[in-house]
This record gives C-alpha cells, sequence and structure tokens, in this order.
C-alpha cells in the first residue's frame, strides 16, 4: 500500500507541487530570452507591457491547462481506470518537457506557452485522479493517513521545485531549459513503477463487474487474510448501486441525494485556495527582507517554507486517523484566523520596532503550519470520503474546477487586493476562514472508520429532512 502510494504520488501531485515552484527561479532569465528572441525576430525592442503580458501568460496558462485538465481527468479515470488515466497522463508530462526544454534552442517562445499549458493539463488530470485510486484501495483505518499521500507528494514537489530551481543548481541562467524540462522525471518514474500495482479493486468491482480481479488486486493490497473484510464492503457499496452507471458533473446538481456532500466540496475547495496561503508568499519576500535577510539569502530562507508545508503534510498523515477529519481542518481553519490577526498587526506595526519583522516571520510560518495541518491536507481526503463510486469521479472533476477557476481568480485579483487593503488584506482572508470553519462544524460529520456507505447515510438527513 505504502509502494502504491509513492508510484502513484511521483506523477500525480508531485507534479502539480514541483511546475507550481519551477517557474519562480527563472524568471530574469525568462525575460532576457523574450526580449532576446522578439529583437532578432522582429528587429526592435519588446514593449515593456507585451513583456509583462508574454510572461503572465507563460506563467498563468498552467492554470487555464489545469482547469481543462480537471474537466477530463473524471472521464479518463473512468474510460481508462484510475491506473490506466495516470499511466496516460504521463505523455501529456513527456511531451510538455520536450516543448519546453527546446523552446530556448530553437528560439520559440511559443513552445514555452504550449508546454507550460500541457504541463498543467498533466497537473490538473493529476490532482483528480491520484486521490481517487488512493481512496479506493486504502482500507477504512487507513484511509485517511493514505490519502494524505495527495498532500505530501504536492509540497514535496513544492520543496523539491524550490531547491532544484536553486541557482547553484539548475536555476542558473545557463540551466534554466532543463529545470523547465525536468518535469519528465518524474513522469518516467511512474511509467516504470506504476505497472508494477494493481488496478484499483473498487472499479475492477464496481465498474468493470470483475470479480475475480478485483479479489486477486485486494490480496495484493491487504493481504490474503485481511482481504475479505474490504471485498464485503465493496459488495455491499456495489449491491446498494443497483448497476447505477458512473455520473456526469451535471448530473450531481439535480441529484437531491448528494446535495449537501457537494455544496460542502465547493465551499472547502473553494475555502483552501481563497485562504489566504498565496497573500502569505507574496509576502514572504518583503517581510524576510524587513527583518535584515539580504536578498540572496531569500531563496534559502524560502525553502523553510516549503519544508514547513511538507513536515505538516507528514505529521497530519500521522495524526488524521486518530484526531479524525473534522478536529483537524476545523482547527486549521481558526488558527489561520489567529494568526491573520497577529499579520494584520504586526505588519502595520513593521517599522515601529525592530522586533515586529521577527514576530510577522514567525506568523508567516505559523500559518502556513496552520494551512497543512487542516485545510491543504484534509479537503482532498474528504472529497474521497463524502461520495460513493458512482458519484467520486463527476465530484473530483467538478472539484478541481472549481480549485482551478479558485487559483486563476486569486492570481489575476490578489495583486489588486494588495494595492488596495496592504496589510488589510489579511481582515479578508480572516474573515473567510472563520465563515468556512463555521460552515466544516455545522455540517460535515466525522468520517474517521466509516464506509462510504454509512458516510452516505450520515447526510440522507440533511439532504432529505429529518425523517430519512
Amino acid at each position: 500500500l505504502f509502494l502504491a502510494v509513492c508510484a502513484v504520488g511521483i506523477g500525480g501531485t508531485f507534479q502539480y507541487g514541483y511546475n507550481v515552484s519551477i517557474i519562480n527561479a527563472p524568471t530574469q532569465h525568462i525575460h532576457r530570452f523574450l526580449n532576446e528572441t522578439w529583437a532578432s525576430r522582429y528587429h526592435k525592442d519588446l514593449n515593456p507591457d507585451l513583456l509583462t503580458f508574454l510572461w503572465s501568460l507563460i506563467a498563468s496558462v498552467f492554470s487555464l491547462g489545469g482547469l481543462c485538465g480537471a474537466l477530463v481527468g473524471g472521464s479518463m479515470a473512468i474510460r481508462l481506470g484510475r491506473k490506466g488515466a495516470l499511466l496516460m497522463n504521463n505523455v501529456i508530462a513527456i511531451l510538455a518537457s520536450i516543448l519546453m526544454g527546446i523552446s530556448f534552442p530553437t528560439g520559440l517562445f511559443e513552445l514555452l506557452i504550449a508546454g507550460r499549458f500541457l504541463i498543467g493539463i498533466n497537473s490538473g488530470i493529476g490532482l483528480c485522479v491520484q486521490p481517487l485510486y488512493i481512496g479506493e484501495v486504502a482500507p477504512k483505518r487507513l484511509r485517511g493517513g493514505m490519502a494524505m499521500g495527495s498532500s505530501i507528494f504536492l509540497t514535496g514537489g513544492i520543496l523539491t521545485g524550490q531547491i532544484i530551481g536553486l541557482r547553484e543548481l539548475l536555476g542558473g541562467e545557463k540551466y534554466w531549459p532543463l529545470l523547465l524540462s525536468s518535469s519528465c522525471f518524474p513522469a518516467f518514474a511512474q511509467l516504470v513503477f506504476l505497472p508494477w500495482f494493481p488496478e484499483s479493486p473498487r472499479y475492477l468491482l464496481i465498474d468493470k463487474g470483475d470479480e475475480l480481479s478485483s479479489a486477486r488486486a485486494l490480496k495484493r493490497f491487504h493481504g490474503s487474510s485481511e482481504y475479505r473484510r474490504e471485498m464485503e464492503d465493496i459488495q455491499r457499496e456495489c449491491f446498494a448501486l443497483n448497476g447505477e452507471k458512473p455520473k456526469k458533473p451535471w448530473q450531481l446538481f439535480v441529484d437531491r441525494g448528494v446535495r449537501w456532500q457537494l455544496i460542502t466540496v465547493i465551499v472547502m475547495t473553494m475555502g483552501q485556495q481563497l485562504s489566504g496561503i498565496n497573500a502569505i508568499y507574496f509576502y514572504a519576500t518583503y517581510i524576510f527582507e524587513q527583518a535584515g535577510i539580504s536578498a540572496e539569502k531569500i531563496p534559502y530562507v524560502t525553502l523553510g517554507t516549503g519544508g514547513c508545508e511538507c513536515l505538516t503534510a507528514l505529521t497530519c498523515g500521522l495524526l488524521i486517523d486518530y484526531v479524525g477529519r473534522r478536529c483537524l481542518i476545523i482547527g486549521g481553519y481558526l488558527l489561520m484566523t489567529l494568526w491573520s490577526i497577529v499579520l494584520t498587526f504586526s505588519l502595520t506595526y513593521q517599522e515601529l520596532y525592530p522586533w515586529v519583522p521577527y514576530v510577522s516571520m514567525a506568523a508567516i510560518f505559523a500559518f502556513i503550519l496552520s494551512f497543512g495541518l487542516g485545510p491543504g491536507g484534509i479537503t482532498n481526503t474528504l472529497t474521497a470520503e463524502l461520495f460513493i463510486q458512482s458519484s467520486r469521479p463527476a465530484a473530483y472533476m467538478i472539484a478541481g474546477t472549481i480549485s482551478w477557476i479558485s487559483f486563476f481568480t486569486i492570481g489575476m485579483l490578489f495583486p489588486f487586493i494588495v494595492n488596495r487593503l496592504k496589510q488589510y488584506c489579511f481582515l479578508v482572508f480572516l474573515l473567510e476562514c472563520s465563515l468556512v470553519a463555521t460552515f466544516i462544524f455545522l455540517v460535515i460529520p466525522e468520517t474517521k472508520n466509516k464506509s462510504f456507505l454509512e458516510i452516505q447515510k450520515e447526510f440522507q438527513k440533511l439532504n432529505f429532512g429529518r425523517n430519512a
């Protein structure tokens, strides 16, 4: 089971985290490449506004690709299987790496844009299909910890990208095309290792009706003495579905039986993206400078933020099956509310006392720790647990679409919010975090050690009234 999580993670959410972080290191080199390419092609200098537009397009087209990937990820998981979809997804990553790698020697910045779009599609599919596979192969008692594999590999990807992007490694002027094309290595790793593992037993039995292959897969994952309990659980869910086919995303919006599960996933997904974590990373460099850290050393201090996220994802993975989902996610949002208050005050009085920047630094790391321990890790886990087999792929498509749209929106609007509100932007995030925590407290039941059918019954009272 552990090796299966590693095999799907390396080419799944790891790619998302890695490609989010590596684009920051070569910013200046890409600017120079755009200027030189434009000058040699059109024999005139590139307009500064057009340069800003092209750079923004290279950075943000990743989100557009991610949205497209989220829209097709669920359908791929149904048609090709969870494992088949992940394997096919690596072809997209390898093609993207080739396009980004040859953009500099060919002098075609358009290939860079196309490559970022394709790697965005790869990340969108991975974010959708990987949690599906892990959630379906995990036993009830380990489902939370195993589902945290998605967040652990995502944060591991961010940290790895920050390290590889250092100027001593591939972040230098000579090697930045290699940096952008290095995402082919996780893709090749998954193509080598994932074929050794079985397809999701739930997919094999419920979607394909192949009981023999499902039993064989369960024996591989749970052992010949333990697999029967899981098999009975899958058979009960199969019987309850009574041959129901996988649903399309739009069918979930009109299905009263999943109304509150869908509302919950939308609120949690938007809450995760709009929680203020992007504001933290935006302010980090400014706060580190105020604390007296030189510009040359800031990339190394920034590694601490990536290390924090990785550490909390691991910690959350160890705690989730003991403490429960509700406690961690509500606690995470409430702590983020607290650190938003601290940051608002410390940024307001940043110039007043020499020790205040250090309070801001501590609050930044505390905010990241709180995010990783709560919404950063639990959101994906709950998305898998709130739906039964026929609705789960469509739910992930909806959650992925909401996540990428929110990611793109906050990227577009955030600079204007900061310019207008300055440090008081954290008051907006404070309100959002407290509202999401209240919603989760009132609506979401504890899902620890419960089967997918038991969780569905918990929501029947909300969906159909108290008499259900």
